[in-house]
């Protein structure tokens, strides 16, 4: 049998209904599956039907309650209701999955709101309803691309569909340029510059989300300053628990938090010294994540390149049909000519 989905909904997004009304809050649950790495949006209201669909469909509620609706504050103007929202939303998801218990994630009613294959699903089914990218419910497939791509899981597998439509659009090249005739040779320009396109809005995606992940990363690291590491402010439960142990060894008195936890490098360091480690990693980090938005760039730029290019055969392509198009009406010409010279 196969593991559970992790489930996390690490971000929220702000749309628009296509008639003009008042903005909403989706919320982009990530899905961890064995073999791939998903996102799936949905709005509250649709939490709120699924929680009445698998309560009728059980006969008893799940395991952790849905957070209740707010009839005085909107996710919309409060940052801290949809902070709230996002959490319990989160629990109460992976309260179903986690469960022992498996009655409510054997729903068709679950299923279906993840976008899971079904249980009676092929194989092959089942395959093709686990692809990146390919909208899972989500009207708009540019902001499900978008929403995974602010997940560091979903960001890598979004890299590799675009290498793969990178490396799709140097075949249908290659092919273009052995072809021996121009029909062919049409085709498959007309199929590299589709993944050229399929790739370029993956780059777009893949930039926006790399600066998400990195503006994330500021963030925590401003909670983590402001939350007194260092030497002024109170004193943490480490530092009194670490007074309170008198001479035992450092290394059991002192706890350290996310995202360092205790360690061999750690345990001889003073808190001063884990506040620099900290910070060298935390640099580090971000060196590897400018590295990578260079690669971004660096694949784009290939990508506008290669479009240009084939843009460009197309063109010729396409006179050179004319021209042999003319040069076959000449010929009908001049083939009557000779019968009635006959």
């Amino acid at each position: 049998m196969a593991p559970p989905a992790e489930i996390t909904i690490p971000t929220t997004s702000l749309s628009k209904s296509d008639d003009g009304s008042k903005p909403y809050t989706l919320y982009n649950i990530t899905l961890r599956l064995p073999l791939r790495t998903y996102v799936v949006q949905k709005r509250y209201s649709d939490f709120a039907n699924l929680h009445q669909a698998i309560q009728k469909l059980v006969g008893s509620p799940p395991p952790a309650p849905l957070p209740g609706k707010s009839w005085f504050k909107s996710t919309i103007s409060s940052p801290e209701l949809t902070e709230d929202r996002r959490r319990g939303l989160e629990t109460y998801l992976r309260g179903i999955a986690e469960s022992p218990d498996r009655r409510w994630r054997d729903t068709p009613a679950w299923r279906t709101f993840l976008n899971l294959p079904g249980i009676n699903n092929s194989a092959g089914n089942s395959a093709a309803s686990v692809r990146a990218g390919a909208g899972f419910g989500i009207p708009n497939r540019d902001a499900a691309r978008n929403a995974g791509a602010q997940d560091p899981g979903t960001w890598l597998d979004l890299h590799k569909e675009m290498k793969a439509e990178l490396q799709e659009a140097r075949r249908c090249l290659a092919r273009r340029d052995g072809a021996m005739d121009n029909a062919t040779a049409l085709e498959a320009g007309a199929a590299a510059k589709r993944s050229l396109v399929k790739a370029g809005s993956y780059l777009t995606s893949l930039a926006d989300g790399l600066r998400s992940i990195a503006e994330t990363k500021q963030l925590h690291r401003a909670g983590d300053e402001g939350r007194g590491h260092g030497s002024t402010g109170m004193p943490s439960a480490g530092d009194k628990a670490a007074l309170l142990a008198g001479d035992r060894p450092r290394a059991s008195g002192r706890v350290l938090g996310a995202p360092l936890p205790e360690t061999d490098r750690t345990r001889e360091l003073d808190n001063q010294g884990v506040v620099q480690l900290q910070r060298q990693m935390i640099h580090e980090q971000d060196q590897d994540v400018e590295s990578l938005t260079k690669i971004v760039q660096r694949q784009r730029e290939m990508a506008e390149e290669i479009n240009s290019e084939v843009t460009r055969q197309n063109e010729m392509l396409e006179a050179l049909d004319d021209d042999v198009s003319r040069l076959d009406k000449k010929t009908n010409i001049a083939k009557k000519r000779v019968k009635n010279l006959r």
